[in-house]
């Protein structure tokens, strides 16, 4: 999920492994596009990150289009990801680990919590990275994701816009599922750190930023809020996949407004 201009020069390591089609079948499998070795903006520390397949929202100013599909990708054992996360453990730190985000993580979500499972009793920090469209406190998933819970240190939670028209015009979906996810996680008291990608015209005004604040202060295990600008660096992956870009003529919003933004979503925290 989240859009920093480091994940635009990563070093992605997923060519010594098997392609999709090449691989051994197995129940706990995870579809990864690529893996990041030394993650510093997704989670405390410096982490592993590994970015799986698959999406439903369809976010304008989405840097990693090429995630979308649940197909394709590198189909690999929770056992080989974790294997290869350990290389870099002493690297880690006391507040490093592994973080899991997509495409949308969620939608992997019976493998994810076997990953995650493994690597607590190893006595690694989990990190999950979501937009929690999958989310349904209705659904027969539910009990999937509390079990999830129960294996996670730390919930990046994007949200993208606080008005749900607003929200469903830039990403195809509606966030009150979304924010009951936000409102489920303070419940159990799950430590989360609140993402919002500001774009200039969409979602920087005045009115949006203060019902978001007064949203995140409803909630009592935010740790952090980060404002992360937009950019438009992965432009070029929609042009390869002949996608419309829709934010072409959107310019990243200026330090002053990011400072303004940050400002009205931290003062006081």
């Amino acid at each position: 999920m989240l859009l920093h201009v480091a994940r635009m020069v990563q070093c992605k390591v997923n060519n010594q492994h098997n392609n999709l089609s090449d691989s051994p079948t197995s129940e706990m499998m995870l579809r990864v596009h690529s893996v990041e070795s030394f993650g510093s903006v997704d989670g405390p520390g410096i982490r592993f990150v590994i970015f799986l397949k698959g999406c439903a929202m369809r976010c304008q100013y989405c840097h990693n289009p090429d995630t979308w599909d649940r197909a394709g990708g590198n189909l690999r054992s929770v056992d080989d990801v974790l294997s290869q996360a350990q290389r870099y453990r002493s690297y880690w730190g006391t507040k490093g680990g592994i973080t899991v985000s997509g495409g949308e993580a969620l939608l992997q979500i019976q493998s994810l919590t076997e990953l995650f499972r493994k690597a607590k009793a190893l006595g690694i920090n989990t990190c999950l990275d979501t937009s929690a469209q999958p989310f349904n406190r209705e659904s027969s998933s539910f009990s999937a994701f509390e079990e999830l819970m129960k294996y996670t240190d730390l919930v990046l939670l994007d949200i993208k816009h606080i008005d749900s028209d607003a929200h469903k015009q830039l990403t195809g979906w509606k966030n009150e599922n979304i924010l009951d996810c936000a409102r489920y996680l303070s419940d159990i008291e799950k430590p989360v750190w609140i993402r919002h990608v500001l774009i200039p015209g969409i979602n920087d005004d005045d009115e949006s930023l203060y019902k978001l604040r007064a949203f995140i202060d409803t909630l009592s295990n935010v740790e952090r809020v980060e404002i992360l600008p937009y950019h438009s660096l992965g432009v070029y992956k929609w042009e390869q996949l002949g996608i419309p870009y829709a934010l072409k003529d959107v310019e990243s919003p200026t330090e002053e407004s990011v400072l303004h933004a940050r400002k009205i979503l931290t003062e006081g925290r």
